[in-house]
């Protein structure tokens, strides 16, 4: 897995000082996340996507989603439009409740 040295380089917690590719990313989650996830990604024709809901799964787990998309249902692949690094740090930034 490419995502993992990515995962173990991150902080604990991370600083969320935003860069602009950052922001535009929260843009991202809000209009284009949202409009499957619900605009408060508590769900609509995509599953919530609040911390508790995300609870059980890894960053990793969350990022390989977001990169990949899930063949055989509405989840588009995203990679076209965000880097692996980009995805872990929506990942990190849905479970801690940052978003939207």
């Amino acid at each position: 897995m490419r995502l993992l040295p990515i995962l173990l380089a991150l902080p604990s917690g991370i600083a969320w000082a935003e860069t602009e590719r950052q922001q535009e990313l929260r843009h991202l989650v809000k209009h284009d996340c949202g409009s499957c996830h619900g605009l408060t990604l508590q769900g609509g024709l995509g599953p919530s996507l609040t911390p508790d809901r995300l609870k059980p799964f890894t960053a990793e787990q969350l990022a390989m989603t977001i990169v990949h998309g899930r063949p055989g249902t509405a989840m588009p692949p995203w990679l076209p439009f965000l880097s692996e690094t980009e995805a872990v740090w929506l990942a990190q930034g849905l479970k801690e409740g940052v978003f939207p």
